[in-house]
């Protein structure tokens, strides 16, 4: 995917590349949307196949953030960054880290990265060390590992798609397929062994497989086996995204959809259509899976473990009003996207409603000048490209410039009459 094409198709603010020579560290980040705060979201550590697969995964979970914030009420906006691997497999590194955590402080706060597919908490401690902006450590940074709220806000919504077809909520006569026990998968077949579900697992790691197995009794699928040809009551994908798509949706023999992966389907409308025609009840995956970004950012905000657990509780009733109106609209992922953006333009009338009465009113660029702002943190050896599109923040103090070499292009779209003053350490550059 074309890096503006993208942005401009989906709403991006900002979307960074960098390379730290030292480290080999390659890195994208991606901004979609800081209306209703910060844009918070995980650091996911993949191997892809090409530059632009990278670009499309991150440009999706981005957007995919911003909704999944929205939606569950948290004033938060929607990021996310992906380090690409030069190998499947390849160990993290303390270096890796720190690398990674400097290209986030570059951001100062507009971004605040978390962890993801990839990323430990010891992973995420060692960017602590160069970034505050960072959730999901436990000694540097806190909050820790989120998957278990992840796992339990599927599983909550899981009652809702079970409530919203008539059915009763007891899983004690039903058969769940979960694609991938890893973390989040491993602990929502926790919860559904504990409620009595039969559990079939399948994962492309076979030591996965046999701790689901040994320890939560799930049945493992054969090799020549496929989970989503089985006939079942709930489908769960737990592992990457895109892995519904018009083909595999034809082949369901399941009456509900709901998993702890990110962006489920390959064509969000379409897929989702399908599902609806197949009468497949079908959970938005940033709707189900809201609970770790609840977590991670509820604590970031300052949320109290008591609000962060009735806010994971509520997944259940906001999967239930996607649902109702899933039924006069096309799809359930369009019903979920209405959603969230019902609270994002509540947010930009009241910010136009404020920056109306100010005294300085649409001079925002002018006033985003008045001072100077700190002096950046030292940046590692590398480069990084920066792509702006349109800008929902007010303005902004430029920052001042970083230490370190590297090379740093801007792209400026839309400033909206308000100043855009990041300072990017490492790049040499002051704010723009």
């Amino acid at each position: 995917m074309n890096v503006l094409a993208g942005m401009k198709k989906l709403g991006h603010e900002t979307v960074a590349s960098h390379h730290d020579h030292e480290t080999g560290l390659r890195a994208v980040i991606a901004v979609h949307d800081t209306t209703l705060g910060p844009a918070l979201g995980g650091t996911r550590r993949f191997f892809y196949e090409d530059d632009q697969k990278a670009v499309f995964d991150v440009l999706r979970l981005s957007e995919g953030m911003t909704y999944k914030s929205a939606a569950a009420g948290l004033p938060l906006g929607g990021g996310k960054s992906v380090i690409l691997l030069p190998k499947p497999g390849h160990q993290p590194t303390e270096a890796e880290g720190l690398a990674m955590g400097r290209f986030v402080e570059t951001f100062r706060g507009q971004y605040v990265a978390a962890e993801d597919v990839g990323v430990s908490p010891q992973f995420c401690d060692w960017m602590a060390r160069e970034t505050q902006y960072i959730m999901g450590g436990e000694t540097v940074s806190h909050g820790g590992d989120p998957s278990p709220w992840t796992s339990l806000g599927a599983f909550n919504a899981m009652k809702a798609c079970l409530k919203h077809l008539g059915k009763p909520v007891d899983f004690s006569n039903l058969t769940v397929a979960i694609q991938g026990v890893g973390a989040t998968g491993y602990k929502l077949a926790k919860f559904l062994r504990e409620a009595g579900a039969v559990v079939l697992v399948t994962d492309v790691h076979v030591p996965t497989i046999k701790r689901a197995v040994e320890e939560l009794g799930c049945v493992a699928l054969g090799n020549d086996e496929n989970l989503f040809h089985q006939k079942v009551d709930i489908v769960a994908p737990c592992a990457m995204g895109g892995i519904l798509d018009a083909a595999t949706i034809n082949g369901l023999k399941c009456s509900i959809v709901c998993g702890t992966a990110n962006n489920i389907l390959l064509a969000p409308e379409t897929d989702g259509a399908l599902l609806k025609s197949r009468g497949i009840c079908y959970a938005p995956d940033f709707i189900a899976n809201a609970g770790g970004v609840i977590r991670l950012g509820g604590l970031y905000v300052g949320w109290s473990e008591a609000d962060i657990d009735e806010a994971v509780a509520r997944v259940e009733d906001t999967t239930l009003e996607v649902l109702k109106a899933t039924e006069s609209m096309p799809n359930a992922y369009d019903a979920a996207v209405a959603v969230a953006q019902r609270r994002i333009r509540a947010a930009k009338a009241i910010k136009a409603a404020g920056g109306a009465r100010g005294a300085t009113g649409a001079t925002g660029a002018t006033g985003a000048t008045g001072a100077t702002g700190a002096t950046g943190g030292t940046g590692g050896t590398g480069g990084c490209c920066q792509s702006k599109g349109h800008a929902a923040q007010p303005a902004m103090a430029g920052a001042g410039a970083g230490s370190g070499s590297g090379s740093h292009g801007h792209s400026n779209g839309n400033s909206d009459g308000h100043g855009h003053g990041h300072g990017h350490g490492g790049c040499g550059c002051k704010g723009h």
